[in-house]
């Protein structure tokens, strides 16, 4: 019984170390919540509230499809047209969506510079489509696109590691996108209710705070200290490569699987790697932002042990206690649990809408 104990004590403990990371990242990300909130005003100001128009009534909607990365050249369509679904990108739990129409056909690097004049320094992402009717799909707009298009969408996202929009935030967005509708003389917008937009956001936010975390383990030098060359040398033997901030990073695709940095204070750099010594590397796990978190993990604690082996060092844990297999069972298991939360609010990790809420 005591030894059974002694195992269950020794687990929680385990458990409790290496959640450290998230837990601090998910209490800052709670204390800023709770500041932007104390700045936050509920009254309404009908000076500066833009207009809300009553929701259409339903009309058949095409569909959506094809690839939004590319800007491409839009077709003109004819003038009776229904209104187009969301894009592909855009989710109603996550972005404040607003769509326009225009009676004639505008070019869409027009609609491009009034937006960037009208929705410039807002706290958020925010993305502007044009629906190119051919096709039936709507395609991004960016400085570089062509063509013309009857129907526009804006979409500010609600959320990422930063916290929720603001009333500004709204305000500033809805009010910005009514204007360039004036400029742009389209249809009268439906804008989206501030209160129901607001409380979603705050809403999302503490759900995507609660899954927020981050899982490091360390590798420690035997003797002291690793050399920047060395550390350089077997990173890009093992596939890893250096990003832009300062770390290394096992990339799948396009994305991050876990990254590789300095245990100390110092970025890696090509013009730093030369002369650099430290104690040791941290390998980091993002949770939210890896599809099979349990694959991944196994992937940074194989790429741990590999790089003690061959640099000189240990696998430890932030107390510099060895860091085994059962704890890494104990970490594997925890994963799940939270990559399980997000697939059950229909957010699964790694998929795009969850890259978009968890960045900064």
């Amino acid at each position: 019984m005591d030894s059974e104990l002694q195992i269950a004590l020794i687990g929680a403990g385990i458990a409790a170390v290496v959640l450290v990371v998230g837990y601090n990242k998910w209490q800052e990300r709670r204390h800023r919540r709770d500041a932007e909130r104390a700045f936050k005003s509920e009254h309404r100001d009908v000076l500066l509230e833009p207009r809300e128009e009553p929701a259409a009534s339903e009309r058949r909607e095409p569909g959506i499809g094809g690839a939004e990365d590319e800007p491409r050249r839009f077709s003109e369509a004819p003038m009776k047209r229904s209104t187009p679904e969301l894009p592909r990108l855009l989710d109603p739990r996550a972005d404040c969506v607003i769509r326009l129409e225009t009676i004639e056909a505008l070019e869409v690097g027009r609609v491009w510079a009034i937006q960037a004049e009208q929705l410039a320094g807002l706290g958020k992402p925010v993305y502007w489509f044009g629906f190119n009717d051919a096709e039936n799909v709507w395609q991004p707009i960016g400085p570089d696109s062509s063509g013309a298009c009857h129907w526009f969408c804006a979409a500010l996202q609600l959320v990422n590691r930063h916290g929720s929009i603001g009333e500004t935030d709204f305000m500033r967005f809805s009010g910005g996108v009514q204007r360039v509708a004036d400029a742009l003389m389209s249809l009268p917008p439906a804008l989206p209710p501030r209160g129901d937009t607001l409380r979603n956001a705050t809403e999302l936010d503490r759900f995507c705070a609660d899954v927020d975390v981050q899982i490091g383990i360390n590798v420690v030098s035997r003797d002291g200290q690793f050399e920047g060359r060395a550390i350089h040398a077997v990173a890009e033997k093992h596939g890893l490569r250096l990003g832009a901030d300062g770390a290394y990073h096992m990339v799948d695709g396009e994305h991050s699987v876990f990254t590789v940095a300095n245990l100390e204070s110092g970025r890696f750099s090509p013009e730093s790697l030369k002369g650099l010594v430290t104690r040791g590397l941290t390998l980091v796990i993002d949770v939210p932002r890896v599809s099979n978190g349990g694959a991944a993990f196994d992937r940074m604690m194989k790429m741990a042990t590999t790089l003690a082996g061959e640099l000189g060092g240990d696998v430890v844990d932030d107390n510099r206690a060895p860091f085994g297999a059962e704890a890494a069972a104990i970490i594997r298991g925890q994963i799940g649990q939270f990559q399980s939360r997000m697939a059950d609010h229909d957010i699964p990790a790694g998929s795009p809408l969850a890259l978009r809420l968890f960045s900064l």
